[in-house]
């Protein structure tokens, strides 16, 4: 231990798509969307998280928001700095020390993500404060945070969705064993219920109100035993340019979506293929693992599990299952062959 090396502290990134959560002493510290908002003069960052979705499709000409991540991995390097910055302030809000620590991250990534897309989160990391770097793949931090135990030589699948991406990996004895990742998740479905509006009501909605309305009514299936209450959305009419209200069912969004999961469930299969036999033996007494944001969707468990013949559990708390497995690797860096520096 070095003189200051109480000057060194540990922290957990889920850096995603739509949402950035950190976990400092066990604890989820924050958890805000992963959008910022710049002043365009200054290109200073004006706001991070919470405050920036506010005001999100709201800004003036001076200001703009941008959501740095797309598809999982970095888009803006500027701005993901800056909000990584910002969102690490957050986990002491209150005071603000004399010395600023170094930050020891191990920070997830996309199974699927290339050696450069990998450099630029490290590269963001490093800026932001990071004294050491580790790199988790997703898939891994997922099956950690629902309690599988990765190192036994048993196959598990899980299927994260995300608001990006969606990874489909078999895991056994500490690695990935196959993987497939498809661009179809959260920003998918939202962009799949705006089009639905507009299409059936002649209605332009923004990513916000479709983002609510997926969140409500959000469902995988036209049946559901509890359905939920619809929901009233405002917007504006494309005929008369007035805005109005309309009431949403979900039925509706369920067809809205069906598109989209289809092509979740043809990876599913797809990955089910290349899985070794061994494996899918263990798979089939198993079931499959969802995780991640998409896993709310209503009725989506049983509609893969219809589709495919086997039993889907959803964890327990889908949208921080990453996180919390992230964690886990933190508190046993030493302990974690898959970690990447």
């Amino acid at each position: 231990m070095g003189l200051f090396s109480f000057l060194t502290q540990d922290i957990a990134i889920d850096l995603g798509t739509a949402n950035t959560l950190v976990i400092h002493n066990d604890q989820v510290v924050v958890d805000q969307p992963s959008i910022v908002a710049i002043d365009r003069a200054t290109n200073k960052i004006v706001a991070v998280g919470k405050k920036a979705m506010m005001m999100h499709e709201k800004t003036h000409e001076n200001l703009k928001t941008i959501r740095p991540l797309k598809d999982g991995v970095i888009a803006d390097f500027n701005a993901a700095e800056g909000m990584l910055r910002e969102m690490i302030k957050l986990v002491h809000p209150k005071k603000r020390p004399l010395f600023p620590p170094s930050w020891k991250m191990v920070i997830c990534i996309p199974s699927s993500i290339t050696e450069v897309e990998k450099r630029a989160v490290r590269d963001s990391a490093e800026q932001a404060g990071a004294k050491e770097v580790y790199m988790i793949h997703e898939p891994m931090a997922a099956a950690l945070g629902i309690g599988i135990d990765v190192e036994e030589p048993t196959g598990n699948m899980i299927i994260d969705i995300g608001g990006g991406t969606t990874g489909i990996s078999v895991i056994a004895l500490a690695g990935i064993v196959c993987d497939q990742s498809i661009r179809i998740a959260g920003d998918e479905f939202t962009a799949d219920i705006m089009e639905a509006m507009r299409r059936y009501h002649s209605l332009m909605i923004g990513e916000r109100t479709a983002e609510q309305i997926k969140i409500h009514v959000g469902a995988a299936v036209k049946e559901l035993d509890t359905p939920p209450d619809d929901i009233a959305v405002n917007g504006r009419d494309l005929v008369t340019g007035i805005p109005k209200q309309i009431m949403v069912s979900y039925q509706e969004v369920a067809e809205a979506l069906d598109k989209s999961i289809f092509k979740i469930e043809e990876a599913i299969l797809k990955a089910l293929e290349s899985t070794p036999p061994e494996l899918a033996a263990d798979i089939y007494r198993r079931g499959l693992y969802l995780t991640g944001g998409g896993a709310l969707l209503r009725g989506l468990d049983k509609r893969i599990s219809q589709k495919i013949k086997l039993p889907v559990h959803v964890a327990e708390d889908p949208l921080r299952a990453v996180v919390r497995g992230t964690g886990m690797a933190l508190k046993n860096i030493s302990k974690m062959p898959f970690l990447m520096k």
